[in-house]
């Protein structure tokens, strides 16, 4: 087959058809790799053109050139139009590949075939089957859990060996064991693996910090007193640093980015160190049927509009109305013409509209089918005037994920704090810390999940759980958050939580090249 049907077939397969002076640039692209018979260059080209969210399925040369220009180094000069757009790409949260732990093989296996919103009962019990591997399999490399096989002399102080929950019954003494909480019983809770479950008493427990709730996973040390498993210590599995676990797992889409060359990799850390002037801003609560909350808004653009250099991006999470949606809302049509005002006034700032990119996530309360997460990107009947002003716009799901060259930023709107405080089984420890923030924080990233609460607190679409896991740690974590704006650096990695701008007027301005965080008021 001929390079010009393989690209045509290929650009065919994901949708896409080319215009002849598009082909043209792809075949000079193509004559590049002379040795990449399988089109491997093709395809990493075709998985940067779907994250720069295309207006028409009808490929042009200026669309391709982009991307182009980014895969071979060409864009190196900060003026150049297309640089914003190609140092960063957009992930939704459908599109996030799904990878499951074979413990036989020990190692990832990617889903290939479709997703199905709706799944089966079997989809449920993959999604605690799925968390609870993804945590064993990092625990099984932490020191203090993994036992060396040739020291048959050390000590069992040494070490703590983790016991199936299934050998409780025949062991005695005190042992280790890792479990998901949960209530099989009205005010009896529970310790499950994949081997058998058994009840607990928490209530003597000594714990590490974090909001234990319902759904996580712990690591528990006790014994066995009458059919009961009682708890003495407890705390989450240990945390893995992002560079032991990608070399672990190296050749592994877990972003949902595409994969890169170690040159690549080499040359994009590069490209992030010089990028210091990139600025990031993030709000979070853009009432806009709330004219004060406009006002404001229009103050934090007028602002950014007169500095030297713009910034690259303005994110605007959820809610945008300052009423949930739900039946009894009848005023579509008006936030529909909210929406268009807003984005008459970005046009009203020509400076911003040309050189930066806006990104909308929805909120917990906006439009859209449900409650449940991972949520879709806001509906384009609401969003169809602002895109007529403001081509460029991109409405993403919640959570949906931000790759600034090498750094992998994750942003989810929901009120977690709230909802972890009120669903904890025990009082939060205070020995390390009291700040609430902090302990949300330390939860989810010890759970690799943005939301591990019981699915009926939070329901989630089963066959799409692995869209909120925090595997590897991303470098950036945005929670959008009506309690106050809060940023804690852990574990290598950075979350903040913007504040509520259209009750205490904050928001964020964060530089990605250097991770800085600006808390921000009016």
């Amino acid at each position: 087959m001929s390079m010009r049907k393989k690209i045509q077939k290929k650009f065919k397969t994901r949708g896409y058809s080319l215009k002849i002076d598009a082909l043209n640039s792809i075949l000079a692209f193509a004559d590049q790799f002379p040795g990449d018979d399988e089109g491997e260059a093709i395809d990493l080209l075709l998985d940067h053109l779907q994250m720069e969210n295309l207006n028409s399925s009808v490929v042009d040369a200026e669309s391709v050139q982009g991307v182009i220009n980014l895969l071979l180094g060409a864009n190196d000069a900060a003026e150049e139009p297309t640089s914003n757009a190609s140092s960063l790409a957009v992930i939704d949260a459908f599109l996030v590949p799904k990878y499951r732990y074979d413990s036989v093989r020990k190692q990832f296996i990617e889903h290939t075939s479709s997703l199905p919103v709706h799944g089966d009962a079997s989809a449920k019990t993959e999604v605690y089957r799925e968390r609870f591997m993804l945590l064993l399999q990092r625990v099984s490399r932490a020191e203090l859990f993994s036992r060396p096989a040739f020291d048959p002399a050390m000590s069992q102080f040494d070490n703590c060996e983790i016991s199936p929950i299934q050998s409780l019954v025949v062991q005695m003494g005190r042992k280790w064991v890792m479990g998901v909480i949960s209530q099989l019983e009205d005010g009896h809770f529970y310790l499950e693996d994949l081997s058998a479950s058994v009840e607990i008493d928490l209530t003597k427990a000594k714990i590490t910090t974090g909001f234990f709730t319902e759904n996580t996973i712990i690591l528990a040390e006790g014994e066995m007193k009458d059919g009961v498993f009682q708890v003495i210590t407890c705390g989450f599995p240990p945390l893995e640093d992002r560079d032991k676990t990608l070399k672990t797992h190296s050749g592994y889409d877990f972003f949902g980015n595409g994969m890169l060359t170690k040159e690549d990799t080499i040359r994009l850390a590069e490209l992030e160190r010089q990028a210091v002037n990139e600025t990031f801003v993030i709000l979070s609560d853009i009432w806009l049927d709330d004219e004060e909350v406009l006002g404001k808004l229009e103050k934090v653009l007028d602002g950014f509009a007169s500095l030297e250099i713009v910034p690259s991006l303005f994110v605007f999470m959820g809610n945008f109305c300052s009423r949930p949606f739900n039946l009894s809302f009848g005023s579509y049509s008006n936030l529909r013409k909210q929406f268009g005002k807003l984005g008459r006034m970005i046009g009203n700032h020509p400076r911003l509209k040309e050189s930066s990119r806006f990104l909308f996530i929805p909120g917990p309360d906006d439009a859209g089918p449900s409650t449940v997460l991972p949520r879709c990107g806001l509906p384009n009947y609401l969003t169809e005037e602002l895109r007529d002003v403001i081509p460029n716009a991109i409405f993403s799901s919640n959570p949906c994920r931000v790759k600034f060259y090498n750094q992998e930023i994750v942003f989810f709107r929901r009120d977690l704090l709230y909802q972890m405080r009120r669903s904890c089984l025990i009082t939060p420890s205070t020995e390390e810390t009291d700040d609430p923030f902090k302990h949300l924080v330390y939860t989810i990233t010890h759970q690799s999940h943005l939301c591990p609460l019981p699915l009926m607190v939070q329901p989630i679409i089963w066959n799409y759980d692995h869209s909120l896991r925090l595997y590897p740690t991303p470098h950036t974590i945005v929670l959008g958050d009506m309690s106050e704006q809060k940023v804690v650096k852990f574990g290598g990695t950075t979350c903040f939580n913007p504040g509520s701008f259209s009750t205490d007027s904050t928001f964020v301005a964060y530089r990605p090249s250097t991770q800085e965080v600006e808390l921000s008021e009016l």
